[in-house]
């Protein structure tokens, strides 16, 4: 049995999971803050309570996003200790500084936002809001600066076998960065807004009595998406210039070209769902068109079917190089009988599929059961009547 290709399918699995979660949580994030914003600065009780809604399935869809990411973080020790042996001094620093400085400043202003609903100054609660948005993509930022590497390593140069560092502000003018990291930001905030959309046009569907709430919901959503849809389109053309600079065979390999190939239809399937969207809602007719709402609900998984397209697109287009140019992915792989790593490869499938069927169900049960009363407080009981 070889040991290879069942670890790269256990790597891409985690990934992708993780990978998910990491997408919804960006974009929801991001419109949780717009929602606060608008409250804050005008005080209209409904933004209120969709700032509490959409920032309750924020922060589940949150909570178990954290643990696909802490297994994702050990197969680097346990699968692939050639990568750490051979560029650990160079890869290893974004990945530690995401964690350490990043996510740990992320989940601290979360705590202080989500228990200090209601009691706190609300501006400073809102400022904790676009605290918590910033260091979400300042994680991002610095685990695409650590995957830009591995496509493109500057910056860096052999020594003894390993890879030094010589200058870190290179990996910030990667051209590998420089337009997959505003790529994966647009499709975050496409993520979010078809997320609210549909949602919203579920409970459209249903005939909700919460009118107002749903379609000052669905607007901040259709925005979103229209937006995202643009910035997700355009800078995913811009890497196919970048691409030239440091992969140039890479479009033209037989493996990328199913994935790509749906990516792109896709993209143009969400930014047609997006117009539209937009256009009913300028004719004031976004609440009356049953068709619309029927397309939102079934649009909800296209941004995820989108990312992990393009996800395929830009791993499989490295192989045979993990680190490309300098380290093949035959040579990175932990010396682990097969056998072990298809066990660790079943047993972290079966633990994904649990979060994301968990992740599933609880945001659905919140999703479904609306919004709070108008009379309630206003504390953000993150998982109350879950």
């Amino acid at each position: 049995m070889n040991a290879l290709p069942i670890a790269r399918l256990q790597f891409a699995t985690t990934t992708s999971f993780h990978f998910l979660f990491v997408l919804l949580t960006l974009g929801l994030v991001t419109l949780v803050a717009v929602m606060q914003t608008r409250w804050t600065v005008g005080g209209k009780p409904e933004l209120l309570r969709m700032t509490r809604f959409w920032g309750r399935l924020y922060v589940i869809n949150y909570a178990l996003g954290i643990v696909t990411g802490i297994v994702m973080e050990f197969q680097f020790g346990l699968t692939w200790t050639g990568l750490s042996a051979f560029a650990g001094d160079v890869f290893g620093a974004p990945l530690a500084i995401e964690t350490l400085v990043a996510f740990f400043l992320e989940s601290t202003f979360l705590g202080l936002w989500i228990f200090g609903f209601g009691r706190m100054d609300k501006w400073l609660h809102l400022t904790l809001i676009w605290l918590v948005t910033l260091t979400a993509y300042a994680s991002a930022l610095f685990i695409m600066l650590a995957n830009s590497f591995l496509q493109n390593p500057v910056g860096s140069h052999v020594e003894n076998g390993t890879l030094r560092l010589d200058d870190f502000g290179a990996l910030f003018a990667n051209p590998a960065l420089v337009a997959s990291l505003p790529h994966v930001a647009g499709a975050a905030i496409v993520t979010g807004g078809f997320f609210v959309v549909g949602v919203s046009a579920w409970h459209f569907l249903k005939r909700t009595t919460e009118v107002e709430f749903f379609r000052r919901s669905m607007r901040v959503g259709v925005v979103a998406a229209l937006l995202g849809s643009v910035f997700v389109v355009n800078q995913g053309f811009a890497q196919f210039g970048e691409l030239k600079m440091y992969q140039p065979d890479k479009l033209g390999e037989s493996a990328v070209g199913a994935p790509l190939g749906a990516m792109i239809g896709l993209g143009f399937l969400m930014f047609a769902c997006a117009i539209l969207g937009t256009v009913l809602l300028v004719r004031n007719r976004i609440t009356r068109a049953r068709f619309l709402h029927y397309l939102m609900v079934a649009a909800i998984p296209l941004p995820f079917l989108a990312a992990i397209m393009g996800w395929l697109v830009r791993e499989l287009g490295r192989q045979p190089w993990l680190v490309w140019g300098k380290l093949r992915t035959a040579d990175a792989i932990a010396d682990v009988p097969a056998g072990q790593i298809l066990f660790s490869f079943i047993a972290f499938t079966l633990l994904f599929a649990a979060l994301a069927v968990a992740d599933w169900v609880l945001m659905a049960r919140v999703a479904k059961r609306g919004p709070d009363p108008v009379d309630e407080p206003a504390e953000l009981p993150v998982l109350s009547g879950v």
